[in-house]
């Protein structure tokens, strides 16, 4: 499970949130008697949010924007280490279906001042729907659904090209090189629109990189 920290200049952005730090202590008291049962999250000393946010000589507060791309606990679960950020941000279909649907923990967000943005036209995505974040085409939530109703791509343009953050459009590169969908999905049809444009994306010359949350083979990392 990954979570993404961007220096853009114009803001300090965290992508996900990873587990929290309950986790090592109190799982089930966190994820509930069920979802325990279900799921077992590691987290090694060192690796959550809030600890590596330290290493880098930064707090919750000096972050402008975190993005949920989907409000899947894996996704979440660190959240309230970075409830002082100045945004914390999640698409309003989303937001519905997870306040709504079975699969989510609301407990895990209850009390945060989470926000939401509605979906326009942008240039990119199955859909050509999200959000140019800035408003100067440098960086999109681009509206991927499939795997949950509102989860959303986070693309970032670089000086040597676009990276994509998918989340679980897919969860390794086997997924758009072989057209593998995640595991777990909510609309099939979405699920394949969602990644045959993440497929069709890749092959771009100015495709510089796409990162899937669940990949076991990308490793910690800078990119500048």
């Amino acid at each position: 499970m990954s979570a993404y920290f961007i220096n853009h200049p114009k803001g300090k952005i965290l992508v996900d949130t990873g587990w929290s730090e309950a986790i090592r202590s109190n799982p089930r008291g966190h994820l509930g008697l069920v979802a325990n049962a279900l799921f077992k999250g590691k987290l090694p000393p060192g690796q959550s949010v809030r600890e590596h946010l330290k290493t880098v000589g930064l707090t919750d507060t000096d972050l402008d924007f975190v993005l949920l791309s989907h409000l899947h606990l894996d996704h979440v679960s660190g959240v309230e280490h970075v409830r002082h950020a100045k945004t914390i941000l999640t698409s309003k279909p989303e937001w519905d279906a997870a306040n709504k649907d079975l699969g989510y923990i609301r407990s895990m967000w209850r009390g945060l001042p989470i926000q939401t943005f509605e979906l326009e036209v942008i240039p990119f995505g199955p859909y050509n729907k999200g959000i140019d974040l800035f408003k100067d085409g440098s960086f999109y939530l681009v509206h991927t659904p499939g795997h949950s109703k509102g989860q959303f791509t986070v693309m970032v343009q670089t000086s040597k090209g676009w990276v994509l953050l998918i989340s679980d459009v897919g969860y390794s590169r086997r997924s758009w090189t072989q057209f593998v969908l995640p595991g777990a999905i909510t609309n099939k049809e979405e699920a394949i629109q969602s990644l045959r444009w993440v497929q069709e994306f890749s092959l771009r010359d100015d495709c510089r990189r796409i990162i899937a949350n669940h990949d076991p083979e990308v490793t910690p990392q800078i990119l500048t």
